[in-house]
């Protein structure tokens, strides 16, 4: 259904929106803490990307920061899908993507998803990632 934005202008509504903003000194302890939280958090490549970094912390945390965005994005909350469900790649442009797959590819087709966009940032502080539901 078209949303009229401005006369003569349609406008296709999002599904829906999700942002997310990690400590990156509460993640790091987190991780120091229980460190079989990584293999459960990301996937295989998450953690190649990762651990290519002099400090895999930011890369990790901006990809957690991801997934709660898409959960967030999909109105769901934590346990609604596995964490795996969500992967954060790289075009070969060096566009951040995500690729969903099981449970959360189901709950986003039902909620009609049919396209994702991401940002990524971080900073010495905090890792932050948006995700926009189409």
């Amino acid at each position: 259904m078209a949303v009229a934005a401005e006369p003569g202008l349609a406008v296709d509504p999002m599904k829906g929106l999700g942002t997310d903003v990690v400590d990156l000194d509460r993640f790091r302890l987190a991780l120091a803490r229980t460190p079989r939280l990584r293999e459960r958090l990301f996937t295989a490549g998450e953690r190649a990307v990762a651990d290519a970094r002099r400090d895999p912390i930011p890369a990790l945390a901006v990809r957690f920061a991801a997934k709660e965005a898409v959960m967030k994005a999909l109105g769901v909350g934590l346990g609604a899908f596995a964490w795996h469900d969500v992967e954060v790649e790289r075009a070969t442009s060096g566009r951040p993507t995500l690729n969903i797959t099981g449970t959360a590819a189901t709950l986003a087709a039902e909620a009609g998803v049919t396209a994702w966009h991401l940002s990524l940032s971080h900073s010495d502080l905090v890792a932050m990632a948006v995700v926009a539901a189409d």
